[in-house]
């Protein structure tokens, strides 16, 4: 959960949060997210994902786990707690200098700062139509 606000520095390299570090554990998984972000997932999620992908019809899985684990980078943060961001996920989700970083349940998401705040003004209504099918 949450959210933190981080800038991308000359090295390409992010300071990830402490909170999220913690719950992800020593190495974690950057691959493409949905909504033009970078998923990052630990390990047991990881391997959760990969088991429900594997059970997709070829037919229909093989683009998706091509794209999915084509992606895939497993990463560790430094000492000072932060991690490389490879150019291709940084051109996927458009990062370039300042990032926000927010909990999505079991997972967290990197995002470009000005495209996460753009979404969050979007997505009001999709919010206010969930909530009601959640009876709030």
């Amino acid at each position: 959960m949450g959210q933190y606000e981080h800038s991308i520095d000359p090295k390409n390299r992010i300071n990830f949060p402490a909170k999220f570090r913690e719950q992800l554990g020593e190495n974690f998984i950057l691959t493409v997210g949905l909504d033009e972000c970078i998923a990052v997932y630990s390990a047991e999620e990881w391997d959760k994902l990969e088991q429900k992908i594997n059970q997709l019809p070829m037919s229909r899985g093989r683009s998706v786990k091509r794209y999915f684990f084509s992606n895939a980078v497993t990463v560790e943060p430094d000492k000072q707690g932060r991690i490389l961001l490879p150019a291709e996920l940084r051109s996927y989700a458009g990062l370039e200098k300042d990032v926000t970083i927010i909990g999505n349940r079991s997972f967290a998401e990197i995002w470009n700062t000005e495209a996460w705040n753009a979404n969050q003004e979007t997505s009001d209504e999709d919010f206010t139509a969930a909530m009601e099918d959640l009876d709030f």
